[in-house]
């Protein structure tokens, strides 16, 4: 008997027909660590479960990762539900999963924190990008369900606190998986009115059912939206990522009211404070200037007015005299020393002075002639020179010396010998 053979592809047809008719491989839940997570463009992401002792390879498909929300990562330790089956071009067996979680962490608290880290490394959360809340606006926006509790609570507590404010509502699903695109949509509406401030939030719920105001397009368009935002989603221990990127969290809807309204109470309590406030600064300021007012008129300056001039004139008839009296002394020295001068001989007779004066200057020039050496060698004597100094002894010469010998009509050159 001839031997029958089976292809490759045969084979591994086989062995993917038993695995699939399995009926414990058809809806199989598998918990493990994931390690070389990636997504191919194509949209489908591959990576290997694993645990300590074996490990399987894995997909999911684009289809399937609508479901997910968070990301898986390596190191993660996940639950997943699926099948297993063989790939039969590769001849190798792994795991189709449809649903995936966090083995011991709720799906949604991870991908919670994955963005609520995401966002805030980005500074959507920081306080340098919040807006001031308006004071007393004239028109609020309400993005939330149009029936409900949230809306009642609302309106009801602004026009209880401020009924001179307009609410505008722009209704939207607040749950369901709709419901994030329709909130995106009617905070971008609302930017089209005049807003001085716009509340977003809803009731209080589980966190699916307040899960929209945790997806990443409400958080942005929240942080991007141009009105000053009040989150208010859930109850007070109720924290959404919306919270976190709105200008202001409120802890209820109720909460949200209050704090986008001043209470009209309030004001009109404050107004009449500061009423009472500045009549009392002003009766204090008309007594004080009323004191001052006594106390200037008591004053001799207001009583006698002219004493302000009678002292200034007095003072300028004093200096008036006194110039006078400086003046005429000034002119009376002056005169006599003008009297003085003329009485001088130097003015009564210049050419005595002249005389007296010439006479000294006679008698010294005449000194000064009888000292002059020229005038000595006039009358025959020598003057003796060695190198340039007059020789006064014979003693100051030795034999050798060249002298100059000078005369009254020149100089003799000689040796001593």
């Amino acid at each position: 008997m001839e031997n029958e053979y089976y292809t490759v592809s045969q084979i591994n047809a086989y062995i993917n027909k038993k695995l699939k008719f399995d009926n414990n491989l058809k809806n199989v839940y598998v918990k493990g660590e994931i390690s070389n997570f990636k997504t191919y463009s194509s949209g489908h992401s591959y990576f290997t479960l694993k645990d300590e002792k074996s490990q399987i390879p894995a997909v999911m498909f684009k289809g399937r990762k609508h479901s997910l929300k968070f990301q898986p990562e390596d190191g993660m330790k996940v639950i997943i539900k699926g099948k297993v089956e063989v790939f039969e071009r590769d001849g190798k067996y792994q795991l189709y999963a449809t649903t995936m979680t966090e083995d011991g962490i709720g799906a949604l608290y991870v991908a919670f924190e994955q963005l609520k880290k995401k966002l805030k490394a980005e500074g959507l959360f920081d306080d340098a990008h919040k807006k001031e809340i308006p004071e007393y606006p004239g028109r609020i926006g309400v993005v939330t369900a149009q029936t409900g509790a949230a809306i009642r609570d609302i309106i009801t507590t602004i026009k209880k606190r401020y009924p001179y404010c307009e609410v505008l509502i722009f209704s939207t699903l607040v749950q369901g998986d709709q419901a994030a695109g329709q909130i995106v949509r009617q905070i971008k509406h609302a930017q089209e009115f005049d807003i001085d401030t716009l509340i977003v939030g809803r009731g209080g719920g589980s966190i699916e059912d307040l899960w929209p105001f945790n997806e990443e397009i409400v958080a942005r368009t929240i942080y991007e939206c141009e009105i000053p935002v009040i989150s208010a989603v859930g109850h007070e221990i109720d924290w959404t990522i919306s919270d976190y990127v709105a200008d202001k969290r409120a802890p209820t809807p109720t909460g949200a009211a209050m704090i986008a309204v001043p209470d009209t109470n309030e004001i009109k309590f404050k107004i009449t404070q500061l009423n009472g406030r500045l009549n009392k600064n002003m009766k204090d300021m008309i007594s004080q200037n009323k004191t001052k007012l006594n106390h200037i008129s008591q004053k001799q300056i207001l009583k006698n007015p002219e004493s302000i001039y009678e002292i200034k004139a007095m003072i300028l008839d004093n200096l008036v005299t006194k110039l006078e009296l400086a003046s005429k002394k000034n002119i009376a020295e002056n005169k006599n020393k003008l009297l003085k001068l003329e009485n001088r001989n130097i003015l009564r007779n210049p050419d005595e002075i002249l005389r007296m004066k010439r006479e000294p200057y006679l008698r010294n020039l005449d000194k000064l002639n009888v000292l002059n050496p020229l005038l000595t060698l006039k009358r025959g004597y020598t003057l003796t020179k060695l190198e340039g100094k007059v020789v006064s002894s014979a003693k100051e010469v030795k034999s050798g010396d060249k002298l100059d010998v000078e005369f009254d009509d020149g100089v003799i050159n000689t040796r001593v010998i």
